[in-house]
């Protein structure tokens, strides 16, 4: 796999920074990162920072990597706040990543920056 996940933590939440080549196989991979770390560092709050290079997966593949993801997240994370900072990838199969992930139960947001992304973890509300 052609990818690397750098985890920091943070007051009150982890931030993991994604980079490497797109593809349905790496982000379904570092989702699972993303999720053993969260584990591990009993962290609720996550914040993804992905840049990946490459075209966005097609929606059929996005949809079934939420599918695969969301049913341990929703045991061991709260909260998730997601930043795709490759400026080539389509903007509408993020929003409809966080859109089927909402719908199966998980806090998740879309974010155009880290700043406003950290602000949102860090609202109690």
């Amino acid at each position: 796999m052609s990818y690397t996940v750098t985890f920091e933590d943070k007051p009150g939440y982890l931030h993991a920074r994604v980079t490497g080549s797109n593809s349905r196989e790496n982000v379904l991979a570092y989702l699972g990162d993303v999720y053993r770390a969260c584990v591990a560092r009993d962290a609720g709050v996550v914040l993804i920072e992905e840049y990946l290079l490459g075209p966005s997966i097609p929606l059929s593949s996005v949809f079934q990597v939420i599918d695969a993801r969301v049913p341990n997240a929703l045991h061991a994370i709260r909260k998730i706040a997601y930043v795709d900072t490759n400026p080539e990838h389509d903007l509408t199969r993020m929003e409809f990543a966080e859109d089927v992930a909402v719908n199966r139960g998980l806090n998740m947001r879309l974010f155009p920056t880290v700043a406003e992304a950290e602000r949102w973890l860090r609202d109690d509300g």
